[in-house]
């Protein structure tokens, strides 16, 4: 069982080290999201405050806490007194001040008095999630927010001056035409953060997107989409965004620490309901049940699901899947050496596949996708994990 205990049991004390708590509260459920949540009530937010900290107090870690992030859900949502409360539990632990703390709004719940709690307990940076700037189409999604109160809610997180701020835009939404979504991209162009996130929408099960889907009352378009994609890329070149993932970009010194660490395949703890972590050789996910997940801390017990013991080859895994949606693309060396034992044989085949077709290019031991291969990233990351499935003993 030794050689089954993962390379991530022996991180050294200079590794990074990721804290992501999920606030699993929003208003209203938006018609794509998958994640769990709940609409919040007073008791439900005291009785998740007190649950984070007696959770935190049940994992044992030494080293500092290198990135936050507060996901949801919507933890913008939270009121200026409950961010204070839930960031007292986050600094006991983090041993220092992380170098990027990052928190996810609405564009609805942004008020000058969150923004202020949020600058106070050091903050860095602030997520957004517009989607679109066309009404029909964020009706359409569900979402509860107007244009102007993204107009609003970004001019006041540029006011309070943290350090990098991110847009989240959504292409291939049901109805939207090319013109759309050009003229969202120019707009977020125009408002110039420093951080972008475009991301293809997905039909995730048990979402309203997916019943629609499932009824036939929207369809998918993979040609438009692989041409959003390209026309994308090319427009936020152009205005100085440089890609490092194949849905994020950024100015220079504004990409997303936290969640490089996370494909990297560096350790992260996850607090909350539903949330997932990656430390001590193990993986696994928190109950996505708030009254599950406080019973359970009630007994000083984690209630997680699905725990995996991380072998070196699995991490090999999952760092070849993830590593290979950024641009820098994997050192096929660094992992060669953590896991020797990894069905390598089987993976050069693939990776030889990858090349000559065009799909990736192999510079010293380091490979990366091309951009017709980012296009298929999906793709690439199933032959990935076939190449490690096929090498399993039946």
């Amino acid at each position: 069982m030794n050689d089954t205990v993962s390379a991530q049991a022996k991180a050294a004390p200079s590794d990074p080290l990721g804290l992501y708590v999920h606030v699993p509260f929003c208003a209203s459920t938006c018609d794509f999201c998958a994640f769990y949540q709940v609409k919040p009530t007073a008791d439900d937010v005291t009785n998740f405050l007190s649950g984070i900290e007696v959770e935190a107090k049940l994992i044992e870690w030494s080293r500092p806490v290198t990135t936050v992030f507060w996901g949801g859900g919507t933890p913008g949502l939270l009121s200026p007194q409950s961010i204070l409360k839930l960031s007292e539990t986050v600094r006991q632990r983090c041993a220092g001040s992380p170098i990027e703390w990052t928190v996810e709004m609405a564009p609805a719940s942004v008020t000058e008095a969150r923004l202020q709690a949020l600058k106070d307990i050091g903050v860095t940076r602030i997520s957004m999630g517009v989607q679109s700037f066309q009404p029909a189409l964020l009706e359409g999604l569900g979402r509860q927010h107007s244009l102007e109160q993204i107009y609003r809610a970004y001019e006041r997180v540029r006011q309070a001056d943290f350090k990098s701020v991110n847009l989240d835009l959504m292409f291939a939404l049901p109805g939207q035409t090319e013109i759309e979504w050009e003229a969202d991209v120019a707009e977020a162009v125009a408002l110039a953060p420093d951080h972008l996130s475009t991301y293809c929408l997905t039909f995730e099960e048990d979402t309203a997107l997916w019943v629609k889907l499932s009824e036939g009352r929207v369809k998918l378009n993979p040609e438009n989409e692989a041409q959003l994609y390209e026309s994308t890329w090319a427009r936020l070149a152009e205005a100085g965004y440089q890609q490092y993932e194949v849905a994020n970009f950024a100015r220079p010194g504004h990409a997303c620490q936290h969640n490089l660490n996370t494909w990297r395949m560096h350790e992260w703890i996850g607090l909350g309901p539903s949330a997932a972590s990656q430390h001590g050789g193990w993986r696994g996910g928190n109950v996505a049940n708030l009254g599950q997940w406080l019973s359970g801390l009630e007994q000083r017990a984690r209630m997680t699901e699905d725990r995996l013991a991380l072998t070196p080859a699995q991490l090999a895994e999952d760092a070849l899947i993830f590593g290979l949606r950024m641009n820098a693309g994997v050192d096929l060396d660094r992992w060669r050496s953590l896991a020797p034992n990894a069905p390598w044989h089987e993976v050069d085949s693939r990776i030889q596949h990858l090349l000559n077709d065009g799909l990736a290019n192999l510079d010293g031991s380091r490979l990366r996708l091309t951009d017709r291969g980012r296009l298929l990233a999906d793709a690439v990351g199933l032959e990935m994990m076939e190449a490690f499935q096929e090498a399993l003993p039946a």
